[in-house]
């Protein structure tokens, strides 16, 4: 049953894609009433897709060289911590850094007000799974947290967003990271 529903879905998903192209193409035709109208509708809706597409490409690389992801994707692990250390301390926390071994799964833990949240650091360059928010729980008993963080230059796991959503644990990828850097 479940093979089924999914070979629909193929489907339908390049049809969808063709159906901006058929509208166009059929103002085209109401406009100039040929099969040449309905050409130059589908071609001028094919050159502003590409348009915007090219420009959107142009723009997330912008925002990307902005944030300096590149370098933080450089970065050692003890870098990315210290380097998101002082972000939040631009966001007005209160940081302090844990040992780098023995911290019980916290790498940062921020104060803000009576609030107290440890982060957990992952600097990596595949997506950050189960165990990184498996340590991060440990650590809320341990430091008395109200909170719990894990942040990526990476993205994460199913199985990870699954667990920190049954915990309460926050998750930063590294679409949210870039967001954080450039507002600073």
């Amino acid at each position: 049953m479940f093979r089924k529903r999914r070979k629909k879905k193929k489907k339908r998903i390049p049809l969808m894609r063709l159906l901006p192209f058929l509208i166009a193409g059929g103002i085209g035709w109401y406009y100039i009433e040929t099969v040449k109208g309905f050409g130059v509708g589908v071609g001028a809706y094919a050159l502003l897709w590409l348009g915007f597409k090219t420009w959107l490409r142009s723009h997330e690389s912008s925002r990307l060289r902005k944030a300096g992801i590149a370098e933080v994707d450089q970065m050692t692990g003890e870098a990315f911590e210290r380097f998101l250390g002082e972000l939040f301390k631009r966001r007005g926390f209160k940081v302090s850094y844990t040992a780098t071994s023995g911290d019980y799964g916290a790498d940062l833990v921020l104060k803000d007000g009576k609030d107290i949240i440890v982060v957990q650091a992952k600097r990596y360059s595949s997506s950050v799974g189960v165990k990184a928010v498996q340590e991060i729980i440990g650590a809320i008993r341990m430091y008395n947290a109200t909170e719990a963080w894990v942040v990526t230059n990476s993205y994460f796991t199913k199985q990870a967003v699954k667990l920190a959503n049954i915990n309460d644990v926050y998750l930063i990828d590294r679409k949210e990271l870039i967001d954080m850097i450039l507002d600073k």
